[in-house]
């Protein structure tokens, strides 16, 4: 009876010593000085521009100073570098486009992290299709009319992209892949729109926010919109699935924290974050932007990486692209 009513005391006693580690750990009290968010791009650009929108309300809800750290450079990889080499305490935490973890890891012959294993996916914010726009020249009224062109004369027709293995890139070598077609592919280190005015293009793939200021304003025609339906902004403009079943991509991004990051703080944030997305002022200061909120759990991100990185990996393989 004895021992019983001692190991009872002993029991009661290690309760209160785990309490009491936890009520002293720092996740316990999370957040109580301010977060980080590493943006993998310079200042202006979109990721930026969301990352400030969805820092603003987190800074609001935490009751903590949210900082943009801008990181540009290596298509986002340098800022998922340094937040993979982070501390794990979720004051540190990566904003980035999708691409830097279904593109980057194909593309690049040896990264300094592993994105799966460095990196826990803690929310997604938004969404963009991409446009296929067309310059004053060509005639092409639809995919359908580029694809019959594209036959009748393989490799007259001309698309720019913002580089080898960006999107702009991939979608359309899956495109040509589904239809049987050839096309001139031409790189550029920043934006072909001008060359695409001029004549010198015929086609690019360009992100929605970009494209509509141009669709609107007469100086391009759109041909098609990635996404998984029509966008509300462009009614008219069919997707590409509805010519070729099955071809939808679009651009997103999302937030990162290092690996080890306590379970507990990834939570709060992620629901922190999905309530943004969920929030009316955010809805419409991303909506204005034509891109869409975008509040998935943790567990369709990571499903979304893995969608598109299968995607992505199988056209870089096949066309043996490398940027370094």
């Amino acid at each position: 009876m004895e021992i019983a009513r001692r190991q009872l005391i002993a029991a009661a006693a290690l309760a209160l010593t785990s309490a009491g580690v936890w009520a002293q750990s720092p996740q316990a009290d999370w957040p109580t000085k301010p977060i980080r968010i590493v943006v993998g791009f310079a200042a202006g650009t979109p990721p930026d521009v969301f990352a400030r929108i969805y820092g603003e309300y987190a800074a609001k809800t935490l009751g903590v100073a949210v900082v943009i750290d801008n990181r540009p450079g290596s298509a986002g990889n340098l800022a998922t570098d340094a937040v993979a080499k982070s501390p794990a305490d979720g004051y540190t935490v990566l904003y980035n486009v999708s691409t830097a973890f279904t593109i980057n890891p194909y593309i690049y012959a040896k990264l300094p992290f592993d994105p799966q294993k460095d990196l826990v996916p803690v929310a997604t914010t938004m969404r963009q299709g991409l446009v296929l726009i067309s310059g004053p020249k060509l005639e092409a009224g639809s995919v359908k009319d580029v694809v019959a062109m594209a036959r009748s004369k393989p490799d007259t027709l001309s698309h720019a992209s913002y580089g080898a293995g960006s999107p702009s890139h991939l979608v359309m070598e899956w495109l040509k892949d589904e239809t049987r077609t050839s096309m001139l592919h031409v790189p550029y280190r920043a934006s072909p729109i001008s060359e695409l005015i001029g004549g010198q293009v015929d086609m690019v793939l360009e992100p929605m926010a970009t494209a509509y200021p141009l669709i609107t304003g007469g100086r391009v025609k759109a041909l098609a919109y990635s996404g998984p339906q029509r966008h509300p902004a462009i009614p008219n403009v069919p997707t590409f699935a509805e010519s070729t079943p099955g071809l939808s991509m679009t651009s997103w991004h999302g937030i990162w924290a290092p690996a080890a990051t306590p379970a507990p703080v990834v939570d709060r944030l992620h629901a922190t974050l999905r309530a943004a997305s969920q929030d009316a002022d955010v809805q419409r200061r991303i909506k204005e932007l034509n891109c869409e909120p975008l509040g998935l759990e943790r567990s369709e991100m990571a499903q979304l990486v893995a969608r598109d990185s299968d995607i992505y990996g199988r056209i870089v393989k096949a066309k043996n692209i490398r940027v370094d």
